[in-house]
């Protein structure tokens, strides 16, 4: 029993973190939009010292957002043409994982002249994992307004040692996951 608790719990979680996080601006009309360009300094490098966040997972994530803004009916046209600015950004922050086991349980009886004593003793080892969480964020901003419109963002393990095109199947994955609530229902909008 306690071990399908521990399962339920874990897949709860799992789903949870497969959630990203939306925000945006409830007074704009996302219906008047039909055409995007990147904004001129986009960069998912900038400020950002990992080697997995590198020029070839920005071409990734480039052509996963025009595809995906593409397949939403957008077109992708020049800067001084665009009803939306695209920018993105990525961070990376370490986390930590301990987790405490109980390895096993001991009982003894200590002898005296008054009486039996009865104990037990539990006795624990602690995992302790380092590893790096990602965070792509994508912005879309009102190029009339210049006001941030819309972002989505996703966070998930970094994972080591992986062939290019899972990492490409990763950031596609990801990037439809985030541009899901883009733009928002009619019904979520004032």
């Amino acid at each position: 029993m306690r071990n399908l608790f521990i399962a339920t719990t874990v897949l709860f979680l799992a789903a949870c973190s497969q959630t990203p996080d939306w925000d945006y601006d409830q007074s704009a009309n996302f219906s008047n939009f039909k055409t995007f360009a990147w904004v001129k300094d986009a960069s998912l490098t900038k400020d950002v010292e990992n080697y997995q966040i590198n020029p070839i997972m920005e071409k990734r994530v480039r052509e996963a957002v025009n595809r995906d803004l593409t397949q939403k009916g957008l077109s992708m046209v020049s800067i001084d043409k665009a009803d939306v600015l695209i920018n993105y950004h990525a961070s990376v922050n370490k986390k930590i994982d301990i987790d405490t086991f109980s390895t096993h349980y001991s009982y003894s009886v200590n002898w005296n002249y008054w009486r039996n004593l009865w104990g037990t003793s539990i006795h624990t080892d602690n995992k302790v994992r380092e590893y790096q969480v990602g965070t792509l964020i994508i912005d879309i901003v009102d190029q009339n307004s210049n006001q941030l419109i819309w972002r989505g963002a996703k966070e998930g393990r970094l994972k080591k040692n992986q062939k290019p095109e899972k990492r490409t199947q990763v950031i596609n994955e990801t990037v439809i996951n985030i541009l899901s609530n883009f733009p928002p229902q009619t019904s979520e909008v004032l």
